[in-house]
């Protein structure tokens, strides 16, 4: 095995055909290097000439050192880290690709270096976090909550909601809720909606309006942005959806609106989840509700019934990781 590193368009030729986030595609990552200090570098790992691993990393300067991640902090990025592909079904196969990808690619940043402080957050299909643990880094574990919509009706998944959703998408059919796609200007709505309620909390919305904008602009078919108005046209709330190849994931937008006593984000997710059952998305089978680690939100998020599925955030050992938290913003929010 060898280890290159790739060009954005060597990395979009490379790329499977599922099984990556939306932010491994290549309009994503030249948004996050246009708005990030960092340097983005696209590792690839080759049998040969056939690509058996990815990672993005993006390396960027603290006081004293560097700073290697992947996603970049700051950015909302649920995930990104590395892929493997190995060519053989074997599992003993599949670990040697595994363990000599991730040996190879730490080695190229610097992994072991004091002077390197390293966070990665793994994607959901990566499943195998020893060769980390045994380069004596901190593999802690995640959750989020997945609703895999393959076979499904609307009538079917629909019964799957708890009771109380249920009510809630019906009352919001009977108060005459319309949801539709629309463009920027409502993304530009929902974002001014979410840093409202960031400035409610006295906190400050980490997003970047340029970034967002930026964001929406360049994924394109892969970014749809959900709104909810009443009969007479006026914005009740909207939330913005990413598509990888495989599933759709919630991004921004859904602050919490009550219209005529319905449930205004009951009504935008539901909508976005019949949808995708339908095709309006091809080959996408599954939606991300992002995030099952808060109590407080996985008590509403459960109600969807959907599958809770585990991801893996990989880390530099000691007591300098947990003051580079703190002073990088290092968590995604």
């Amino acid at each position: 095995m060898r280890i290159e590193e790739m060009g954005i368009d060597e990395w979009e030729a490379a790329l499977p055909q599922g099984g990556f986030e939306v932010f491994h595609t290549p309009q994503a990552l030249r948004v996050l290097e246009a708005h990030t200090d960092a340097t983005l570098r696209l590792y690839g790992a080759f049998k040969g000439e056939v690509p058996v691993g990815l990672f993005p990393v993006f390396v960027g300067s603290r006081a004293g050192g560097r700073l290697v991640t992947s996603p970049p902090p700051g950015m909302s990025v649920p995930r990104l880290g590395p892929i493997v592909m190995p060519t053989s079904p074997k599992q003993r196969k599949r670990e040697s690709v595994n363990r000599n990808f991730v040996e190879l690619v730490l080695d190229e940043v610097g992994a072991d270096s004091a002077r390197s402080l390293v966070r990665f957050v793994c994607p959901m299909t990566y499943d195998d976090p020893r060769p980390f643990q045994w380069a004596d880094m901190d593999v802690s574990q995640s959750f989020t909550y997945v609703l895999d919509l393959r076979s499904e009706t609307t009538e079917s998944i629909r019964s799957q909601f708890s009771k109380s959703l249920r009510r809630e998408i019906r009352r919001a059919e009977a108060a005459d809720v319309s949801v539709s796609l629309e463009g920027t200007e409502a993304a530009e709505r929902i974002y001014d909606d979410v840093a409202d309620r960031y400035a409610e909390q006295d906190e400050t919305f980490p997003v970047g309006r340029e970034y967002f904008r930026d964001l929406v602009g360049t994924l394109r078919d892969r970014c749809r942005v959900y709104t909810a108005r009443d009969a007479n046209g006026a914005f009740l709330g909207g939330i913005v959806v990413l598509y990888s190849d495989d599933v759709a994931a919630f991004w921004q937008g859904g602050v919490r609106a009550d219209y005529d006593g319905a449930s205004v984000n009951s009504y935008l997710h539901w909508r976005i989840i019949a949808d995708i059952i339908r095709g309006d998305a091809p080959d996408v089978w599954g939606y991300d509700l992002v995030g099952a680690n808060t109590p407080n939100l996985c008590r509403y998020k459960s109600k969807f019934g959907a599958d809770l599925v585990a991801y893996n955030t990989v880390e530099s050992a000691g007591a300098q990781m947990s003051v580079a938290k703190r002073a990088y913003s290092l968590i995604s929010n």
